[in-house]
């Protein structure tokens, strides 16, 4: 009864002991390339947002100068009116 006993109590020893050791190197390989594959998909998925960012302020500075370039279409047809009209005015006194 007294080995049973020693049998049982050093096969927990040993368990602990096998519970304790460090990892074995596979599964360390296996955490690296899945960390390595996390950062690839963040690397690109990082790519793609500056890559929209970038279109879209393109678009965005091509609105602004159509915008800018029809104000100054406008101010320049105004001002074409106005100096029209002053012609118009001294010739009427």
């Amino acid at each position: 009864m007294t080995k049973l006993i020693a049998i049982l109590v050093s096969g927990l020893f040993v368990t602990a002991a096998f519970a304790q050791a460090p990892a074995t190197p596979a599964v360390v390989k296996a955490e690296d390339k899945a960390a390595k594959v996390e950062a690839k998909a963040d690397k690109k998925e990082a790519k793609v947002e500056a890559k929209a960012d970038k279109k879209e302020a393109k678009v965005e500075a091509k609105a602004d100068k159509k915008e800018a370039k029809a104000d100054a279409k406008a101010d320049k047809k105004e001002a074409k009116a106005e100096a029209k009209a002053e012609v118009k005015a001294p010739a009427a006194k």
